[in-house]
C-alpha cells in the first residue's frame, strides 16, 4: 500500500467527537499513516494531546491561530508558551500566520503575535505552519528579514497564484501545502502549480474544512487525502506512486522523522 502524510489535519475538534476512532482507522485504510496536528490556541492543546497521545503516528504543533488574536492576545499567546517550554514534544509551530478575510480590527496585533512565533521556531529549530488569507502584502512584510535565516515550514492551505508560488517559494526552507482546493472545478492551483516543483509540495486536508472532489460539501477527513494525491498525479503528469513518495519525503525532512 502506498504512504501519505497529512501535514495538516484537526482531528481533535468537536467535528470528530462522534466518529473520531473511526476517522483515525479510515485514514490508515487509506494509507495515511502519519497525521500532523497544528493547534489552533489555548483552548485547543489539550484535546489535540490527548489525540496524539492515543495513536501513534500522529504529531502535535503548538501554536496561536490568526483567527483568535484579539484584545487579550498577548496574555492568550503566553498561555500558549507555557506548553511550548513544558516537557511535551511538539514538531511544529502552528497554526499561525495572518488572516484579515474576515476583520481587519486586529492587522497590527496579528502581525506582531506571528512576529513572536516565528522567533519560537527560530529559537526551538522547529517548522512554521503558516496559515494567510488575504494577507499576502503582510505575509511578505513579516517574512522578508527571515529568508535568510534557515526559517522552515508550510505555507499551508495554498491557493494563490503563479507569482504568489513563485515568490512564496523564494523561502527556500519552505513548502507549499495542498489541499482539497485543486481539486475543485474552478481552481486556478493547476496553473499556479507548474511554477511549483513536486519537491517542495506536501499533502494536507486541513480536515475538518475542504473536502475534496468527490467529497465537496461533507465534512472533511484525513482518509480524503489520497484525493489530492490523485489530482497532483494528473498535474505533474507522474505516477500516483511518485507523488506518494516524493511528498512524503518532503514531509518528514521538513520535520525531521524517518521517511
Amino acid at each position: 500500500m502506498l504512504a501519505f502524510v497529512d501535514t495538516h489535519t484537526h482531528l481533535y475538534t468537536e467535528e470528530f467527537d462522534a466518529d473520531r476512532e473511526l476517522a483515525v482507522i479510515r485514514a490508515k485504510q487509506a494509507g495515511v499513516t502519519r497525521l500532523f496536528m497544528p493547534n489552533i490556541d489555548d483552548t485547543t492543546v489539550d484535546a489535540m494531546l490527548s489525540l496524539c497521545r492515543s495513536h501513534e503516528g500522529c504529531y502535535p504543533m503548538i501554536g496561536f491561530h490568526p483567527t483568535s488574536v484579539g484584545a487579550d492576545w498577548k496574555r492568550r499567546l503566553e498561555s500558549v508558551k507555557h506548553w511550548l517550554d513544558s516537557s511535551q514534544a511538539f514538531y511544529g509551530i502552528g497554526e499561525v500566520g495572518l488572516d484579515l478575510y474576515w476583520d481587519k480590527t486586529y492587522r497590527m496585533e496579528q502581525m506582531e503575535a506571528f512576529e513572536v512565533q516565528i522567533g519560537w521556531a527560530l529559537d526551538r529549530d522547529l517548522p512554521l505552519v503558516v496559515h494567510c488569507r488575504e494577507a499576502y502584502p503582510e505575509l511578505f512584510e513579516v517574512l522578508a528579514p527571515y529568508k535568510g535565516t534557515g526559517l522552515r515550514g508550510i505555507f499551508h492551505s495554498f491557493t494563490g497564484t503563479e507569482e504568489e508560488a513563485e515568490r512564496l517559494l523564494e523561502h527556500p526552507g519552505f513548502m507549499l501545502g495542498i489541499n482539497g482546493v485543486v481539486t475543485f472545478k474552478k481552481s486556478t492551483l493547476p496553473v499556479a502549480l507548474l511554477r511549483a516543483p513536486l519537491d517542495r509540495i506536501v499533502l494536507e486536508t486541513d480536515s475538518p474544512y475542504l473536502a475534496p472532489v468527490p467529497y465537496r460539501g461533507k465534512r472533511n477527513e484525513s482518509a480524503y487525502l489520497v484525493s489530492v494525491a490523485e489530482k497532483l498525479s494528473e498535474i505533474y503528469s507522474v505516477p500516483l506512486e511518485t507523488i506518494a513518495r516524493t511528498t512524503t519525503e518532503n514531509a518528514c525532512r521538513l520535520f525531521r522523522i524517518t521517511a
